[in-house]
């Protein structure tokens, strides 16, 4: 099966180097699907966005919101 190289902050665009300097800023690392996501800037962006209404707004915790994120990854055997 093929796979799609995740990029590193040097091989993307100015777009995407922001993005990835803010999830560094905010998380410590940058999640393999939005280096993916990278080849696309356009789709990177989107996601990211969407990413951020999630975790950034409502009522709940966003630690909550990670450890069900966790979670739901270990009950259907994700290995990412």
């Amino acid at each position: 099966m093929a796979k799609i190289k995740a990029l590193e902050v040097n091989e993307v665009d100015d777009k995407a180097k922001r993005i990835f300097d803010e999830f560094m800023e905010q998380r410590g690392n940058i999640p393999n699907m939005f280096r993916t996501l990278a080849y696309r800037p356009q789709l990177l962006e989107t996601a990211y966005d969407h990413f951020k209404a999630i975790l950034f707004t409502g009522t709940v915790d966003i630690k909550l919101k990670e450890m069900l994120a966790v979670k739901v990854s270990v009950m259907n055997e994700c290995q990412y």
